[in-house]
């Protein structure tokens, strides 16, 4: 299912303080010099509209939010969806995020990462371009703090299951642990656009939720593997 025309952002609307381009990224990584304080991390791989991050940054105030959208029209309307709500904690960066993983997120830095919906690339030669792949969830693992937590969906049930094989294979991430479906209470209630489409067409969702092993001894559940 493909995206859909955006709708024009208003040119009055000031974007500076929402949208990042990679020359604005502080190197080594400085959270006090994008969000003005230091607070946990989160981060949304393929923020499309900016759903989620909307969201999540007006639910959670004490919570930073650092959307990466490689396409940058995309990136300007959820950062244009920011800056509406005048939401402070939420930040959308215009690049490439294998390349933000690898060069500018530091170990052991983040508390979650969500990779929403991300494009299946269908045809099996295609298939390499995948985000999850095992460079990828080895920076991830990398990239979270001890005890933080992967969010991962998607509607398309092989794309899903080869990713949980991936982690398992590539990563030393607690899970999959499942991630029930609550009902919306309204109509932007959902994690995403995307989602959004899916549930009210009916189509399938499949979630998982995977978790950094800390430091401390483990509990039943994460010695099994859980």
């Amino acid at each position: 299912m493909g995206r859909r025309a955006l709708k024009k952002i208003d040119p009055s609307l000031d974007l500076s303080q929402h949208l990042l381009g990679p020359e604005q990224v502080p190197r080594p990584w400085d959270a006090g010099a994008v969000f003005g304080r230091s607070a946990p991390l989160e981060v949304e791989v393929g923020s499309g509209k900016g759903l989620f991050l909307r969201n999540a940054a007006a639910a959670q105030p004490g919570v930073d939010f650092l959307g990466i959208e490689i396409a940058r029209k995309y990136a300007r309307f959820a950062a244009a969806g920011l800056a509406r709500r005048s939401l402070p904690n939420a930040r959308v960066l215009a690049a490439d995020a294998l390349w933000v993983f690898q060069e500018v997120l530091p170990v052991d830095a983040l508390a979650a990462v969500h990779v929403y919906f991300p494009d299946p690339w269908w045809k099996q030669r295609h298939k390499k371009r995948r985000i999850m792949r095992p460079d990828f969830v080895a920076r991830i693992e990398a990239t979270l703090a001890p005890g933080g937590t992967l969010h991962f969906w998607s509607d398309v049930l092989e794309y899903f299951q080869a990713t949980l094989d991936l982690l398992a294979a590539h990563t030393r991430l607690l899970g999959p642990i499942e991630v029930p479906e609550f009902p919306a209470p309204d109509d932007m209630a959902y994690r995403t656009h995307f989602e959004r489409r899916m549930r009210l067409s009916r189509e399938a969702v499949y979630r998982a939720e995977f978790r950094k092993r800390s430091n401390l001894p483990l509990g039943p559940a994460e010695a099994a593997g859980g």
